[in-house]
């Protein structure tokens, strides 16, 4: 994004919208390149980084980047001799390795550096100062070893470290994924087609998952475990567990799906109620962390229940957990608040007591 960008809609349709002001663009405009333009100034040492890390980030990824049974490691995999030639030996063709780590599979540093300052910590992105970006990058690179444990991380250094990323050699830019020739790439797109819009199929199925044949690639990854950390992998030996909702008895016909701020206190329990609240799961992305039965980032929505079933004030004390969010009850991992309404949240805390 540009100047140029941000004047054209004021220029090209008069009277509608207007130009970006240069603070609105700067607000906007924050993704560094992998040539490190948009860069910001600033530093971080790798003691400084191991505060911020151990305060906003080892409750997910572990005090050594070896992260917790949920989250892929940071470090780990990577060798002297990944970083003298730039290629890392276990991603090569041939090699069997079902666990890659950030560190194995980055070749741009400055994709991890934008990551972390765009999105991370995960409950409070682009919180971080830049300084505090430098240093955490700073930390994860050594405990890569690939800078030393008095190293301080700049705008002035980074392309020199750059240079000693294990993977650097791993990506080609030698094609269009971007435009024109300024990062590598090849002047034309690298997909020619053109739009018919004539003789579709009214009927189209989608699909993308994992064929059976693959899924057991690797051996039994339940039992298997890294050299940074305990690794909890998927039961491969076994087809994987259908979707919950496919398991739910269906809508009795004609019945409507109420829209989850109309739904009463006292809505349907059981599987209907199931029915009734899943909306308002998949809406806050709530099934993304909480699995009905099973725990994933969080305990499952089950041993919620059972936890606090028995409690008198249950109804008020997780509508208020589900709103606030919190940290503690269930592990070190963080839950952040969430945007719901004083009904959705007592809606969702009436299901988990009544239906379990």
């Amino acid at each position: 994004m540009g100047p140029a960008f941000a004047a054209g809609p004021a220029e090209k349709f008069p009277g509608i919208g207007r130009a970006a002001t240069p603070a609105e663009v700067k607000a906007w405009d924050i993704d560094v390149r992998p040539d490190f333009k948009g860069l910001p100034r600033g530093q971080g040492s790798v003691r400084q980084g191991e505060m911020v890390w151990e305060a906003q980030c080892a409750s997910c990824h572990g005090s050594f980047g070896e992260s917790s049974d949920i989250f892929t490691p940071i470090a780990g995999g990577t060798s002297a001799e990944d970083m003298r030639a730039g290629r890392v030996d276990s991603l090569l063709p041939g090699a069997n390795q079902p666990q890659r780590t950030t560190l194995m599979k980055v070749a741009t540093l400055s994709t991890l550096w934008d990551y972390i300052n765009r999105a991370m910590p995960w409950n409070a992105p682009k919180s971080l100062s830049a300084d505090e970006v430098y240093a955490v990058t700073a930390y994860i690179l050594n405990l890569g070893n690939i800078v030393p444990a008095e190293f301080t991380l700049s705008d002035t250094n980074i392309r020199e470290v750059q240079e000693r990323l294990p993977n650097r050699k791993g990506m080609t830019s030698a094609h269009a994924m971007w435009p024109g020739r300024e990062l590598g790439g090849q002047a034309r797109p690298d997909v020619q087609g053109s739009s018919c819009l004539r003789d579709c199929k009214k009927d189209v199925t989608v699909k993308s998952f994992l064929p059976d044949y693959a899924r057991n690639a690797h051996g039994q990854l339940a039992e298997q475990t890294r050299l940074v950390g305990a690794s909890r992998g998927a039961d491969t030996s076994r087809p994987p567990a259908e979707r919950f909702m496919e398991k739910m008895p269906p809508a009795p016909p004609g019945q409507a799906q109420a829209a989850p701020e109309k739904i009463a206190t006292n809505a349907p329990t059981g599987a209907a109620g199931t029915r009734a609240v899943m909306p308002m799961l998949q809406k806050n992305a709530c099934i993304a962390c909480h699995g009905m039965d099973s725990k994933m980032v969080g305990p499952s929505f089950r041993d919620i229940a059972n936890k606090y079933k028995d409690h008198a004030d249950a109804l008020n004390y997780l509508s208020g957990k589900i709103k606030a969010g919190g940290q503690g009850v269930w592990g070190n991992i963080p839950m952040p608040p969430q945007a719901l309404s004083e009904a959705e949240s007592r809606r969702l805390a009436q299901w988990l007591v009544k239906d379990f």
